[in-house]
């Protein structure tokens, strides 16, 4: 009988060996959907407050990559509070000033 092979069930990173995680590839995607909200809503907000929610997602997305490395799961908190923070504004903001209708 032939021996099998051993497979390696982490993926290593190449350049530096250590192991890579999916966590932060799950945070850029929550942060790619929670773009699609903040612009989507620009039907719906003032400009003003569309510029400080993208404004505010750009600084989101900027700590996302920043923690890439350092901290694997940190994205996924930070796409979380953008979707937290775009259902904050939007939400309250429909309701508190009548925005949309």
């Amino acid at each position: 009988m032939a021996r099998r092979r051993r497979v390696r069930r982490v993926s290593l990173d190449p350049a530096t060996g250590r192991p890579v995680s999916p966590w932060p590839f799950a945070g850029l995607v929550v942060m790619a959907a929670s773009l699609l909200l903040y612009l989507a809503s620009a039907a719906i907000v003032p400009w003003w407050v569309l510029a400080a929610l993208l404004l505010a997602w750009a600084v989101l997305l900027a700590a996302c990559f920043r923690a890439f490395h350092t901290a694997p799961r940190r994205p996924v908190w930070l796409g979380i509070a953008s979707l937290a923070l775009w259902a904050a504004v939007v939400l309250g903001g429909a309701n508190a000033f009548g925005w949309g209708g």
